[in-house]
């Protein structure tokens, strides 16, 4: 097999995989219905590139008709290479928007020494583009999420913010205004990266977060992906956990009635009881019968 060959196999095979899980989580969580109109939040990097690679994709052969409108939020990093993005979408034929936003120097200003920028970035990140989704009468809000962000965010919440929960696939704003949806969410993150690869996205790295290597989630990535290598099979077990979940066997009194166990459990003998005096009745009458 020649060398473009064997690429174009490969291209075609992670095409398919991506592609199937991205339908299993958009028909799992319906994220997308009739008539839809999609905002595909790209920020440059290999993940919202293949998002919308893979949903248009989709666009072509689903059973229904959804709209996919690409947006990049300019934030004025330095050196952000801002004729990048229009060059592709325009060679794709994307309709597209670029939001310019100077959230970077607030970002700078606020941000102390040594802590993370990202939860103040993603903040400001949200609050534009949730008022571009109203402007442009955006139906739901595509991020690039994938599987491997959804277990670090996991790991982080529960090391770092004492609480058990992640990205959901699906989430309404906290102002009821907005549906998020993580097309991604079923895809692992080597794929994504092996697919970017071979396809030659215009990667844009990110001067900002990209640059703080032993920030929180770097370790918690370290650490999943240490545990892929020594324990094959095992982050698949773990995702699976999180789409299994027993709020009674967890601990959390909001989800789960502990209190009324008591009474359950009386219910459940009174419950009995009539059962047996039902199954007593109804021996005595085909007793009867039967003489």
């Amino acid at each position: 097999m020649t060398d473009i060959r064997k690429k174009t196999f490969t291209v075609n095979r992670l095409q398919k995989n991506l592609r199937r899980e991205t339908g299993r989580a958009i028909a799992d969580f319906k994220m997308i219905e009739e008539g839809d109109v999609v905002m595909v939040c790209l920020s440059g990097g290999k993940d919202s590139y293949v998002m919308l690679d893979i949903l248009q994709n989709m666009q072509k052969h689903a059973p229904i008709k959804f709209e996919l409108v690409a947006v990049n939020m300019d934030q004025k990093q330095p050196g952000f290479p801002e004729h990048v993005l229009p060059a592709y979408l325009d060679s794709i034929g994307v309709k597209y928007h670029i939001l310019e936003r100077d959230t970077y120097s607030i970002v700078m200003e606020k941000t102390q020494p040594g802590k993370s920028y990202c939860g103040l970035c993603s903040r400001l990140r949200r609050g534009n583009l949730y008022s571009l989704a109203e402007k442009i009468g955006a139906s739901k809000i595509a991020l690039g999420h994938h599987r491997n962000d959804i277990m670090e965010t996991l790991f982080l919440n529960m090391f770092f913010g004492g609480k058990l929960k992640t990205m959901p696939p699906k989430l309404l704003s906290d102002d009821k205004k907005h549906i998020v949806i993580r097309p991604l969410a079923y895809c692992k993150e080597e794929e994504i990266a092996k697919f970017a690869e071979l396809k030659n996205f215009p990667i844009i790295p990110c001067n900002l977060c990209g640059t703080q290597e032993n920030m929180q989630r770097q370790e918690i990535k370290k650490m999943l992906n240490e545990w892929g290598r020594k324990f094959p099979g095992r982050l698949d077990v773990l995702f699976k956990s999180i789409t299994n979940v027993a709020p009674s066997h967890l601990a959390d009194t909001s989800l789960f009635d502990f209190h009324s166990l008591e009474k359950q459990r009386e219910d459940a003998k009174e419950q009995a009881v009539a059962e047996s005096s039902k199954d007593s009745d109804r021996i005595n009458v085909v007793s009867i019968w039967n003489n």
